[in-house]
């Protein structure tokens, strides 16, 4: 038989069964009810997603204009947990939006945050200043435009608590990446913090670490963006990651998105303890022995440029190879990044017409070779 002819069949099979992993429900629920769940502690807004929570008071004011102008409102996506309440899956902006109009939403400490002060908008200049609460005279709104928002309706898609695991934590991913100001890594977290806020929480630690922030010396707006985390979990998932193929590997940013969710789901203290130590060793043997040079250009007669991802996976993951099997690694760093940049590193380093993936491939397992410390007779 030819792969032709068994290609249907098997599409088929894969579809039924994956068919069979995912169990939703859909229904029209007016945003008084919504927010009443809220209220109830029956649907869950995650706090720590609040950091991500990106609109601007003219952005808020702009939906509550659509809201009162009648316009149609998209859908929202829920997962429903073991205990049957929902966790907002996508719709993060809109539903905080409605919340903090009426003073209800809370931070991660379970304080409430200030009220909403609508602004100007293009078809309801007089929303300026306009606020929910009826003590407040002539800048609060009308009990019948309090109404209308309370009486407009949402179409609540649902993701039913007998579905796959990996169901809901695939449904984030894809709605919150189609169209979405959020970084990879922005995606990620509150991917992480749907899973396990603890886990999410690590990572930061991880993050603040100063020897880390000084050596890799990243621009504001990485930091903004969070680059700084990813370069942690790149270096936790990889520096002792056994199985580096392309296949394996994929695109990075689900790879990464996968192996995250997999340790926030199965690793245990004594795992994460284990780990945090090679972190902490790593960049303070980079600190020590270099610093922020070493992650840059070498053009000969010095170090230049920005932070290079190429040597950070080379070098702190060379690093953490070495820690991660016990064994002692070469804290020449100085050398190491010259010959990073010899005609020896030229693979490793090179990134021009080359994914982050086939990069990767050639500069992680280069600096396994490169950092023991006998690596001297490898050359």
């Amino acid at each position: 038989m030819t792969h032709e002819s068994i290609e249907p069949n098997e599409l088929e099979k894969q579809l039924h069964d994956r068919r069979q992993d995912v169990f939703t429900d859909s229904y029209m629920m007016s945003i008084g009810e919504l927010t009443n769940l809220y209220r109830d502690g029956e649907l869950n807004v995650h706090p720590d997603f609040q950091r991500f929570f990106r609109w601007k008071e003219l952005q808020k004011s702009r939906f509550i204009e659509s809201i009162l102008l009648g316009i149609p409102l998209p859908s929202i996506f829920v997962a429903q947990d073991t205990d049957g309440r929902w966790e907002l899956v996508d719709g993060l902006q809109r539903v905080s939006t409605l919340l903090e109009l009426q003073g209800l939403l809370k931070d991660e400490n379970g304080e409430l945050l200030p009220p909403l002060r609508l602004v100007s908008t293009t078809f309801l200049p007089a929303l300026e200043g306009k606020v929910w609460d009826s003590k407040a005279g002539p800048s609060a709104l009308t009990q019948a435009q309090q109404l209308d928002i309370k009486r407009s309706k949402f179409d609540i898609k649902i993701v039913k608590r007998t579905s796959a695991t990996y169901a809901k934590y695939e449904l984030f991913r894809r709605l919150n990446s189609y169209g979405s100001s959020l970084t990879a890594q922005e995606l990620r977290s509150c991917l992480l913090i749907s899973v396990d806020p603890r886990f999410q929480r690590w990572l930061e630690e991880l993050g603040s670490y100063p020897p880390f922030r000084r050596v890799t010396s990243l621009p504001d707006r990485l930091q903004e963006e969070r680059f700084d985390l990813e370069l942690v979990l790149r270096f936790l998932v990889l520096h002792n990651y056994q199985d580096l193929t392309l296949g394996k590997l994929r695109l990075l940013s689900d790879f990464l998105d996968d192996e995250a969710v997999s340790m926030a789901e199965t690793m245990v203290a004594d795992d994460l303890q284990r780990l945090e130590k090679v972190f902490y060793k790593t960049f303070s043997i980079i600190e020590a022995n270099g610093g922020e040079d070493v992650f840059r250009k070498w053009d000969g007669r010095r170090f230049v440029g920005p932070f290079l991802n190429s040597c950070f996976e080379v070098i702190a993951m060379g690093i953490g190879y070495q820690l991660a099997q016990g064994r002692e690694c070469r804290i020449d760093l100085e050398d190491v990044a010259h010959t990073i940049w010899s005609t020896e590193g030229q693979e490793a380093r090179r990134t021009s017409g080359r994914s982050a993936e086939a990069r990767i491939l050639k500069s992680v397992p280069y600096g396994r070779k490169l950092l023991r410390q006998d690596s001297g007779t490898l050359f």
